[in-house]
């Protein structure tokens, strides 16, 4: 059984892997989790790189392989900070290993990998989360909270889009990393819409995107039918967009500013009138939420997430699954 403080190390040396870093040097220089994380070691393909990065951000370990690190004995939890195409292979050698993972999303490239990744962790028992923060933040609740309520009456309609111009990465644009908007920005929008119908299931999914000249998509629209409500969700990899998520009842309506990363949420009545007006806690990054629920989940011994399980993980990859498949649309390795 592990101990706190839980050794974190990433698995991975990119961008993400920054901003985690980032969380955890917080995490441990902040009085509510201290106790509880420790940011412990960081791994890369290139030990010159992975001992840079660890000096840069006060990890006191690094490794040159990630076998090397799923080896170390005294890593906890494991943080796959790589891009979508490798999640599945990545995740498995660290569940076999022992290793704890908290999975960056999309958690996989296909939902088939999912399954695959999924039935290593039940079978090992080790702890296997997917890293999409939006679930693990206090402004879900919040959400959650206003609509019980009945501030904007019985919901009927539901809009999500995110939208930020990232070809220049060149993952974002390569088919075999399983590139393209919708698992790297089009899964917020669907994530955010999943959870204002609470995990429930579209009757009816209609779609239509446009192709990057490399074959993956560049921006696409989804509308999703869930009895009598009727839900849209956009993403794009080339444009610039409101990246706003509303939810719209029969006496009035709520703003998400950034379901990205949640700042404000404004209640709306039927004349247009802003009638109140939500902010989400202060954040040391956003991250620290789904580390500290990982962390939680290991000291107890669960196999899960309470905020991600593994069901709402694998409704979301068959949902893209789904989706590129109104479209068309596979990656080289899926041929």
């Amino acid at each position: 059984m592990s101990t706190a403080p839980i050794n974190v190390a990433i698995l991975g040396a990119g961008r993400i892997a920054v901003q985690m870093a980032r969380t955890l040097a917080g995490m441990a220089a902040d009085p509510r989790y201290r106790d509880l994380v420790a940011p412990y070691a960081v791994a890369a393909r290139d030990a010159d790189r992975a001992r840079a990065f660890a000096d840069e951000y006060g990890f006191p370990v690094s490794h040159g392989s990630y076998e090397a690190l799923c080896a170390d004995p005294n890593v906890d939890l494991v943080y796959v900070a790589t891009p979508h195409s490798l999640h599945g292979e990545q995740g498995a050698m660290c569940l076999e290993a022992g290793k704890a993972t908290l999975v960056e999303k999309s958690f996989t490239a296909n939902a088939a990998q999912a399954r695959e990744l999924l039935a290593v962790a039940e079978r090992t028992g080790v702890l296997c989360t997917e890293a999409i923060w939006t679930r693990y933040m206090p402004s879900r609740a919040m959400i959650d909270e206003i609509v019980d309520a009945g501030v904007i009456g019985e919901v009927r309609s539901i809009g999500a889009d995110l939208s930020y111009p990232t070809t220049h990465k060149a993952r974002m644009t390569d088919p075999a990393l399983a590139g393209g908007a919708l698992l790297d920005v089009g899964v917020y929008p669907l994530n955010f819409i999943d959870m204002a119908m609470r995990g429930r299931a579209p009757e009816r999914v209609a779609s239509a995107y446009q192709p990057y000249p490399t074959g993956v998509d560049a921006q696409s629209c989804t509308t999703l039918f869930y009895g009598d409500v009727m839900a849209t969700a956009t993403s794009s990899m080339v444009t610039t967009g409101d990246r706003m998520g509303v939810i719209r009842g029969t006496e009035g309506y709520l703003v998400v500013e950034n379901i990205n990363n949640p700042q404000r949420i404004n209640i709306y009545d039927k004349d247009h009138v802003r009638v109140t007006s939500r902010t989400v806690p202060e954040q040391i990054t956003g991250y620290e939420y789904e580390v500290a629920s990982a962390a939680r989940a290991l000291l107890d011994g669960a196999a899960e997430c309470p905020e991600m399980p593994h069901a709402d993980t694998l409704r979301i990859m068959e949902l893209m699954d789904s989706i590129r498949g109104i479209w068309g649309l596979s990656y080289p390795f899926e041929r």
